[in-house]
This record gives structure tokens, C-alpha cells and sequence, in this order.
């Protein structure tokens, strides 16, 4: 069951309404990395979780996306509202479709379900989360920088920390189930072959120098220079 306070889950004000930036904020109502997507992709998690710990986690995190959803529609909103005379206006989506949000992103695009990357083990979604959130962090990096109105500013502000602390809180998640650093999971063991790097993007001629780090280096790795001699 579901109850809906009208007041928003964080303050939601504009100073100068601007109907070009608002279709740019449709991103984040309609988009990939929209709060719409989030919302509905935790809630779907959160079903097939044993753990009644990481389940609650992701029930409230969705639902605080719904919230964050009905920040960015009243963002919209505000921003097309008793614009429709202005050339701006008619140079945008709004235009056609009217004042307010609507499940497109800033193209255009319908929303899609495709937009939702759920599997049905905790610790694929949770790493799926991970790169959600890092996702809707850089939109909403670059609508602040493209925003010329300082407290949509401050909404947009606010919006981006809540991706950085739910990164955290998943991050949490996946360190109590030891799986934040160790990419084994599932039932399947892997073959020999899973502490080998290949270098397949080697200099032909000789020259230059090929990289190496933790990624590709002992004790994990064992560095395959030439992996067509390694086969034969």
C-alpha cells in the first residue's frame, strides 16, 4: 500500500521559468537514467531478495526515487508553465505535447522498459544499482552546469547527492554479503582461464609501452604477452 504526501520530499522552486532547459530535464523523468527507471527497477528488485535487511533497503530507496521522480515533474512543470506564448516554448517538445512532465527523455524518446536492468540475484542488481546511480549522478552534473536559474540549481544539487548516498548504501549492501571487491557469484565455477590477462592491445611495431597495474599484474593476474604463442 502506498500513501502520497503532498508535499515534495525536498523544497522544489524556480526563479525564471525556462521551458528549453526544462525539455533537457526530461532526461531525468522519462529517460534511461531517470528517476522513473530507478524507481521502478528497485521496487522489482526488491522481490526477489531473500534478505530482509537488503529487501527493506531497496523498497525505501525506491520509493524516495518516486519522490525524486515528483521533484523533477514539478521542476517541469514549473518551468513550462504560462510559457506557451514564448519562442522558447515553441521551440521545444512542450509545444506539441503540453505543459508538464511526460515519459519521454530530452529527445523525444518514449520510456521504455528496456531502461530497467533487474536479474534476479542480489548481487548482479546491486552492481547494476551501482552503475544506475552513477548514471543519473552525471546527468544531473551536466543539467547543473547547463542551468542558468539558482534554485533549480539547488533542487538539481540535491537530487545528485541522493545518488551519491544511495551508491553508498548499495555499496554497504554488496560489503555485507562480502561481495563489494570479489566478483565470484552464482553457482557456475569459472575456468582456468579466469586469472589470465590478455594483452590484445599490444604495439606491432615494437615500440611504445604496453601498461600494467593491479588490473593485469601477480599475484592476481598472470600478464599473457602474446596469447596466440600462450595457444599454440
Amino acid at each position: 500500500m502506498f500513501f502520497h504526501r503532498k508535499e515534495p520530499i525536498h523544497a522544489v522552486k524556480i526563479g525564471e521559468p525556462n521551458p528549453r532547459f526544462a525539455q533537457l530535464l526530461l532526461e531525468q523523468f522519462g529517460g534511461a537514467t531517470g528517476e522513473l527507471s530507478a524507481a521502478l527497477q528497485y521496487w522489482v528488485q526488491s522481490f526477489h531478495v531473500e534478505n530482509a535487511g537488503i529487501k527493506d533497503m531497496l523498497q525505501d530507496i525506491a520509493i524516495e526515487e518516486f519522490g525524486h521522480l515528483e521533484m523533477v515533474g514539478k521542476l517541469i512543470e514549473a518551468h513550462t508553465k504560462n510559457t506557451d506564448q514564448t519562442e522558447a516554448y515553441k521551440s521545444t517538445l512542450f509545444a506539441i505535447r503540453g505543459i508538464g512532465p511526460h515519459f519521454l527523455d530530452s529527445q523525444g524518446n518514449a520510456w521504455t522498459a528496456n531502461y530497467l536492468n533487474e536479474g534476479g540475484d542480489v548481487v548482479r542488481d546491486l552492481r547494476a544499482n551501482i552503475a544506475a546511480e552513477a548514471g543519473a549522478r552525471q546527468t544531473y552534473e551536466e543539467l547543473i552546469k547547463l542551468s542558468t536559474d539558482q534554485e533549480t540549481k539547488e533542487a538539481l544539487v540535491h537530487l545528485l547527492t541522493r545518488e551519491i548516498s544511495h551508491t553508498q548504501m548499495f555499496m554497504k549492501a554488496l560489503d555485507s554479503l562480502g561481495k563489494l571487491t570479489d566478483p565470484f557469484f552464482g553457482n557456475v565455477k569459472p575456468d582456468e582461464t579466469v586469472a589470465l590477462y590478455y594483452n590484445l592491445s599490444s604495439y606491432g611495431n615494437g615500440n611504445g609501452k604496453d601498461e600494467r597495474g593491479p588490473w593485469n599484474s601477480e599475484p592476481t593476474f598472470e600478464y599473457i604477452a602474446n596469447p596466440s604463442e600462450s595457444s599454440s
